[in-house]
């Protein structure tokens, strides 16, 4: 009876650290003048390596300081599945050093993010093709305030039928969260006049004079923010 107790009691930290909330992005950049042997070989690797749990889904950058590179996101996995991985295996790292590498530049970005679901207004799978990203750096120890901020703005999100993943870094360089616009409707979305203006909508959801609050907050808790556009590319996607 002892040993069902102990059980019981450890089955709601087992569902916690199984949670599939990890994603792991890699940036990868080709050379200009190899760019449709690039995305062959990246077509070709991922199709025959990166299936099941370690899935990727192949954005093209379309602007920002990064724009001409590739974003690969693989998962979502737990951290008890990334700690098991083990080596990915000979035939594997053969693949991408002799066909994909040597077409790259020397630019590389991997970094790891969990999946932000109180602060999102998305589920995480619930994808898009056409996203925007915006990066947000807090000031060194607001992490917490700039969560705070993002807790209020996903009440506008829900109230304007606004598709927004919010990513948590970890581990992967400055503290940062990621804001992922998905435009499930297309870019239209971005257009002026199909929602109301972001003062009204914030104020509707948080109350007359909130919103100059706002502002007044990410003066003061953030240190930087960019942003850039990427368009998934489904050919360069794993099966």
């Amino acid at each position: 009876m002892q040993k069902l107790l102990a059980f019981l009691v450890l089955i709601p930290l087992l569902g916690i650290s199984q949670t599939k909330n990890v994603i792991n992005v890699t940036r990868v950049f080709p050379k200009i003048d190899k760019i449709a042997e690039f995305e062959k070989a990246l077509a070709a690797h991922a199709k025959k390596f990166h299936t099941g749990d370690w899935k990727w889904r192949v954005f093209e950058i379309q602007s920002g300081p990064d724009a001409g590179g590739y974003h690969i996101t693989e998962g979502p996995d737990s951290w008890d599945q990334l700690d098991s991985r083990g080596n990915l295996g000979k035939e594997h790292t053969d693949d991408w050093n002799k066909n994909v590498a040597p077409l790259l530049t020397q630019k590389y970005q991997s970094s790891y993010s969990t999946f932000r679901d109180d602060l999102s207004s998305v589920e995480l799978t619930d994808y898009a093709d056409k996203i925007a990203i915006n990066h947000v750096f807090p000031k060194a120890g607001l992490g917490p305030k700039i969560e705070d901020m993002l807790k209020q703005l996903k009440k506008v999100w829900q109230a304007s039928n606004q598709s927004v993943a919010v990513y948590e870094m970890s581990s992967s360089g400055e503290p940062q969260f990621s804001v992922v616009t998905r435009y499930k409707q297309g870019l239209k979305e971005r257009n002026m006049g199909f929602r109301k203006p972001m003062k009204e909508r914030y104020e509707e959801s948080n109350g007359q004079g909130s919103y100059d609050a706002y502002l007044d907050n990410i003066n003061k808790n953030t240190d930087h923010s960019w942003s850039e556009l990427l368009f998934f590319r489904k050919d360069l996607n794993s099966n």
